[in-house]
């Protein structure tokens, strides 16, 4: 416009033939639209080779642009970077060239929305590549339930990327976007009340997620269901009990659940009670408390915080003697192998002692029965 306005000619008037400017499209030369296209193509070939060259600079700069990491970046940033590389050599060339403003205008929105998606294109790719990256580390390190809350965050963005770039490309065409917004929200609302449940499952799995109160391999017990957790997904989440069937639970439920996880119990107790036969003696009761504090006291197996061992009643039918030791071990089969040797050496000390296990008994005593005195109950009168 500056070069029209001073008189002097633009390149494209010194070097188009006067038939391309004569003949006219919408008020501009035709030659300037064949050059539009023309300056399209040179600049999209002249960006790539850009490109090419700088990725090769690159590998000979960066000793990890070979890596698989180093791959991944380079491919995520590859096609946005020359989208923007082209838009901008569009634009220097087209106005260094003088080409119609009219022109330029109505490519404006071509070029703006270029841009935009370029940017999508970015923040999809980089998205892509941190999730993998991540959900890598997190298999690495045994994290497995981690790996659900990255994929989660991962397709939540790449949600996100979409509405907003639709909403963007909208706005940049004309369409108002405000009303569509307004009935977006009343929408939203009426499929909130039809989907409590699926919202409520939702949200369960970010508070799994977030919490993490259990995780994929865990031997827990949900309520009254035990069992081993298989999959955490973004509705439900099974366990596999030991009776080997499929138990699904919505998570909704399960994050409003009592959950005890044994996979991460750091000691198992062991807490029996024996009660004795009510003939055993104070001596042999002595010698069955002594050498079971020695026995538990001894074994390698059992932790070092003072076992407990009493004598702490009289029953019915027993005398009772009760135990509380924890042993270390590292899963419940290993504990459960230590509790067996623990009560088999018990078994021995007991039947060294003299005296044995009691079981429900009962005592019958019978007598005659004595008649009531006549004398005695007329001097009741």
């Amino acid at each position: 416009m500056q070069a029209d306005i001073s008189g002097e000619k633009t390149f494209l008037d010194r070097v188009l033939p006067n038939a391309l400017k004569v003949r006219k499209l919408g008020n501009v030369p035709i030659g300037h639209w064949g050059v539009v296209v023309v300056m399209t193509v040179l600049t999209y070939l002249l960006s790539r080779l850009l490109i090419f060259v700088f990725i090769f600079l690159l590998q000979k700069i960066w000793k990890k642009a070979d890596s698989e990491k180093g791959n991944a970046i380079i491919e995520a940033f590859t096609l946005p970077v020359q989208m923007y590389l082209t838009v901008i050599l569009f634009v220097t060339l087209t106005q260094r060239m003088g080409i119609s403003i009219i022109v330029r205008q109505r490519f404006s929105i071509i070029i703006i929305t270029i841009g935009i998606v370029a940017f999508l294109i970015l923040l999809w790719r980089l998205t892509d590549f941190v999730s993998m990256f991540t959900r890598s580390r997190m298999n690495n390190r045994g994290r497995a339930s981690a790996v659900s809350a990255v994929l989660f965050l991962s397709r939540t963005m790449k949600v996100a990327i979409v509405v907003i770039g639709i909403i963007a490309i909208l706005g940049i065409i004309g369409v108002d976007v405000t009303a569509g917004l307004a009935a977006l929200g009343i929408g939203g609302i009426a499929l909130a009340l039809g989907a409590q449940k699926t919202i409520e499952n939702f949200v369960g799995s970010v508070s799994l997620i977030a919490d993490q109160p259990l995780r994929v391999g865990d031997y827990c017990r949900v309520d009254d269901i035990k069992g081993t957790v298989e999959s955490i997904g973004m509705r439900s989440t099974t366990l596999r009990t030991p009776a080997r069937s499929i138990v699904t639970i919505p998570n909704g439920q399960l994050s409003a659940s009592k959950i005890e996880n044994y996979a991460h119990r750091d000691r198992f107790i062991f807490n029996p009670i024996f009660g004795f036969r009510m003939e055993t003696t104070p001596d042999q009761m002595r010698y069955l408390l002594v050498e079971l504090r020695s026995l538990l006291y001894a074994h390698p197996s059992v932790l070092n915080t003072n076992p407990i061992v009493r004598f702490t009643g009289i029953t019915a039918d027993s005398l009772k003697v009760e135990i509380t030791a924890y042993i270390e071990a590292i899963n419940v089969e290993t504990s459960q192998e230590v509790q067996e040797d623990l009560l088999l050496r018990m078994l021995d000390i007991i039947e060294k002692s003299g005296t044995s296990l009691a079981y429900p008994s009962q005592t019958l005593y019978m007598t005659r029965d004595t008649p009531v005195s006549n004398e005695k109950a007329s001097r009741s009168f």
